[in-house]
């Protein structure tokens, strides 16, 4: 798949940056065998998920204004992706 076919979402959130990442952890951890991903790499500002067939999703967090901006990148769990956005709770809240 060429990169512009990825999808990229973003969400604003009041969490800071390392308790998003130790949600995602979470969250990408306990989802059913099909949509499970676990731990590939990680660091202070992101960190990476293979999954099914190798699928990659990799999450992104620098501070922003109010909170914590999130970026999540991922070919084929773009649902998953913003599920985990939805229990994030928002600046616009």
């Amino acid at each position: 798949m060429a990169p512009s076919q990825r999808t990229l979402q973003e969400f604003q959130t009041t969490l800071a940056p390392n308790d998003v990442l130790a949600r995602a952890k979470d969250f990408f951890s306990r989802r059913s065998p099909l949509y499970s991903a676990f731990i590939d790499k990680e660091g202070p500002t992101f960190c990476s998920f293979r999954g099914q067939g190798g699928e990659e999703i990799v999450i992104g967090v620098s501070p922003a204004d109010g909170g914590t901006r999130v970026t999540g990148s991922t070919y084929l769990f773009d649902m998953q992706l913003a599920r985990f956005f939805s229990t994030l709770p928002s600046v616009h809240a």
